[in-house]
């Protein structure tokens, strides 16, 4: 064997020994293997006799890595040669899920890894299953920040993701006695061979102090920020590969720690608590993903996470640009900036800062720069998720920050009242800093400080327009634009699906559609080929018995593959309504159980999602659904017919295999709450047919596939408000349907609970006292319709060729599709495309 990992290194751009070149580029099978075990040998410090399979796990992704590096440093350099304009994403979630298969296809090794594991004796699902998921996001904004970053790259378009290296990442979650528990995501318990950290990088982040005047070498008078306490952010690099092409960008997490690790005064003088304190303080701050708020200490620790990372890559970003350039003129044409929803929306006062006491800008030219450079997406139009900060604590922590939001929104009102003389109520409206409590509206400094500001479907974006940012809109409308969501088919389709690509492959006759998903529009006429249907109906089972086998693993409970798999996984939240699903499963159980003998489609109800750790009701929502699945599980008399089961701990690599199992896709949200939804995107695409309201990217998935293939039931959005504004009574839905007085009796007796009778009680008064997601008033119109998912399920060929059409018609909906939009419309961001051979 030979021991290539002793050469020493060469720059990526020069000629390198020919071994060398093998065993850290080759794609063969043979080479694979040899530096395979050249990498058990001398990074683990293992022999295949004594190694486990961490050992061969770690061994695999260090020689996949190897294989990275090459396109990651030609692509830095050749974007530094171009002088290209890059895009910054600014988020504070990544969901990115696991990197090795991922890394297997975008590399295209997939003819070439698993052959080789089994040649030498392993398994290469056992090896992928070891790899930690990297929790590093609570839903559809940190999985959209990760389908971003691989069509970023799949595209060629020069970009970098800025982020947080939670140490414990989403809470693991157990479903005990069915209540949910919370365990720390360990997910860096043993390393990450994915990342490289860079400690010459780190950038120095400051809190608290005050502020006052200053003579500068020059001898001006200027303001500055007599901070008392420092902390480091400590960078960790991941590539992030382009899909078939040689490009690879970066995502660069921050992780925080103290700049005195260790008082030794402290310690010798026998306090060895406080001997570490200052790096404990440091280190909490990436600790954990989300901490709880509920409490001012958790509110305080949210505001300095999201601080933290936004300086660290802010000033990661000048420090770059300076690099290349000796002025700060060409900034805008060279950095653009994307916030991921408000928590990155403190970039705005932070970029002044750096550009007028850092770089001695005068206000003018900062702020043209800044609003020129930031751009802002919106992901939300419940009012409890856009951040506000009490004014008290941002000046505590911030307080240069603070004086600068104050001007910016002193000079932006001037704006207002010359727009509108005298009114005083828009004023007010429009400030950053709200009144009673004082707070700063976190979203408002992000619009009033970008020159883009986008929603997420269209419905989303319009009522950003109508409602949320209405005044905004009507001082700036030309700032107002839409982007919908989009989710990168290569995890979602190609790796999840293997049994569908690689029909959608034969039948295309075109290894290419996972770049072009457009292509996948060929596919419709086949909705009417019997055969392509039968097909799809065997790659459904597979993947369907495949689900089953995980279900029994996780929960214990036995389902039936031949059954609809009707699916609703997302974060649990009142407005996403998983409770009017279960109020719908209940009314199926006590039908069958009032008529056992009568004729059902049998149905295998599959929850899963995590509910904040604070959010009470929301818990509560799961051990609803554990409840009705105890109660319907073991009722011998239904024989089976129904099976509900809560599959604990959501997570990438779990959704990577219910999406493609799942027949019927839950997208029941209250119409105007859900902003876009990607999972809705993901079961189409693997061909589930939906069942949803006129709410977030459903309109448009709709619009795609023809409402004839869409299930179709409940209140729009203007309905909505309008019930709103007039009042109405819960209990009317209750007494004119007897399903849900049955079910709402079934609740109230306490017959899923007998050991508690009230354990519902207070998502009972939810319901009937306010209904705030108005479950009660759509819940008719909702059974009606699942009655109608019935019927056309009983026709196999009618169900299977809806299914077609809706795989067909899934190409407007991948991520690079999106990308492609923010690059043209906000970005103005070109690719660059890397080529290795050249």
């Amino acid at each position: 064997m030979k021991t290539t990992t002793a050469h020493k290194a060469t720059s990526a751009t020069h000629a390198r020994p020919a071994t060398l070149e093998d065993e850290r580029t080759g794609m063969s099978r043979e080479v694979f293997k040899r530096a395979f075990l050249d990498n058990l040998h001398y990074l683990q410090g293992q022999s295949q006799k004594g190694a486990s399979r961490y050992d061969y796990y770690m061994a695999l992704a260090y020689t996949i890595r190897d294989r990275l590096m090459l396109r990651w440093i030609r692509s830095q350099e050749k974007y530094y040669e171009e002088d290209a304009k890059r895009v910054y994403y600014l988020s504070a979630e990544f969901l990115m899920g696991r990197a090795t298969s991922n890394n297997i296809l975008n590399v295209e090794l997939d003819q070439v890894v698993g052959p080789a594991m089994a040649e030498l004796g392993l398994n290469l699902d056992d090896l992928l299953d070891t790899e930690p998921d990297a929790g590093l996001g609570n839903g559809g904004l940190g999985r959209l920040a990760a389908c971003f970053l691989d069509s970023m790259a799949a595209l060629a378009l020069p970009a970098c993701g800025y982020g947080i290296r939670y140490e414990f990442g989403i809470f693991e979650q157990e479903i005990r006695d069915g209540v949910q528990l919370e365990h720390p995501d360990q997910w860096l318990k043993y390393g990450n061979p994915w990342e490289i950290a860079r400690p010459e990088r780190c950038r120095q982040v400051h809190f608290g102090g005050s502020t006052g005047w200053e003579k500068d070498e020059k001898g001006q008078t200027r303001k500055r920020w007599f901070w008392s306490r420092t902390v480091q952010g400590l960078p960790y690099d991941t590539p992030i590969d382009g899909y078939a092409n040689d490009n690879s960008n970066n995502l660069r997490l921050w992780c925080a720690r103290s700049t005195q690790d260790f008082d030794l005064d402290e310690f010798n003088r026998g306090d060895y608590i406080q001997a570490i304190e200052e790096k404990a303080l440091a280190e909490n701050i990436s600790k954990v993903l989300y901490p709880n708020d509920n409490s001012a200490q958790g509110r305080e620790l949210r505001l300095k996470q999201q601080y933290f990372f936004v300086s660290c890559s802010l000033q990661d970003i000048v420090a770059r640009y300076f690099k290349t350039h000796k002025t700060i003129d060409l900034f805008p044409e060279r950095v653009a900036i994307q916030m991921n929803d408000t928590h990155p929306s403190i970039a705005v006062a932070e970029l002044m800062r750096l550009f007028i006491d850092e770089h001695d800008l005068p206000w003018d030219q900062a702020w043209d720069i800044t609003v020129k450079t930031l751009a802002y997406t919106n992901h939300t139009l419940l009012s409890e998720a856009l951040e506000t900060w009490p004014v008290d604590l941002l000046g505590s922590l911030l307080p240069r920050h603070l004086e600068i939001i104050y001007e910016i929104n002193a000079r932006f009102l001037e704006q207002v009242r010359s727009r509108w003389p005298g009114d005083e109520a828009r004023v007010a409206r429009m400030s950053i800093i709200g009144e009673g409590p004082r707070v700063v509206r976190m979203a408002w400094l992000a619009t009033i400080g970008s020159h883009s500001i986008n929603g997420v479907a269209a419905l989303h974006t319009q009522l950003l327009k109508d409602n949320l940012f209405r005044d905004f809109y009507q001082m700036w409308p030309e700032r107002f634009n839409n982007k919908t969501n989009g989710v990168t088919p290569r995890r979602w389709l190609h790796l999840a699906n293997p049994g569908l690509s690689q029909e959608i492959t034969r039948r295309l006759g075109n290894s290419t559609w996972p770049l072009h998903l457009d292509l996948l529009k060929k596919l419709e006429p086949l909705a009417e080929d019997r055969k392509f249907r039968a097909q799809l109906r065997a790659i459904k089972l597979a993947n369907k018995q495949r689900l089953a086998r995980v279900i029994e693993q996780e929960t214990g409970v036995e389902v039936d593959p031949y059954s609809m798999f009707d699916v609703q996984v997302k974060r649990l939240h009142e407005y996403k309504r998983q409770h009017l699903n279960v109020l719908h499963v209940l009314a199926r159980y006590l039908r069958l159980t009032r008529q056992p003998n009568l004729d059902v489609v049998p149905r295998t109800f599959i929850f899963a999602g995590k509910a904040a750790p604070g959010y009470a009701l929301a818990k509560l929502i799961i051990q609803f659904v554990t409840a009705t699945a105890e109660l319907v599980n073991n009722d011998y008399n239904i024989a089976g017919r129904y099976r509900v089961v809560f599959l604990p701990n959501y997570r990438v690599s779990l959704a990577e295999k219910i999406f493609p199992a799942s027949d019927l896709s839950e997208q029941i949200s209250t119409a105007g709450k859900e902003a876009s939804g990607t999972g809705n995107m993901k079961f189409s695409m693997n061909g589930a047919l939906t069942i949803g309201t006129l709410d977030g990217a459903n309109i448009e998935i709709r619009d795609a596939v023809g409402a004839p293939n869409f299930f179709l039931f409940g209140l729009r959005a203007e309905q909505v408000e309008s019930l709103k504004r007039e009042g109405f009574d819960p209990m009317e839905a209750v007494r004119q349907n007897k399903d849900l007085a049955a079910v709402i009796d079934l609740i109230g007796s306490g017959a899923l609970s007998p050991d508690n009778p009230n354990l519902f009680r207070p998502l009972l008064d939810n319901l009937l006292g306010s209904d705030p997601y108005l479950v009660l008033r759509d819940f008719e119109s909702y059974l009606e319709c699942q009655e109608e998912v019935d019927r056309v399920y009983r026709d196999e060929e009618e169900w299977t060729r809806r299914v077609a059409i809706n795989i067909a018609n899934m190409g407007p909906f991948s991520s690079d599709r999106t990308v492609r939009e923010y690059a043209r419309d906000i970005w103005n961001v070109h690719p660059v495309p890397v080529n290795l051979d050249s």
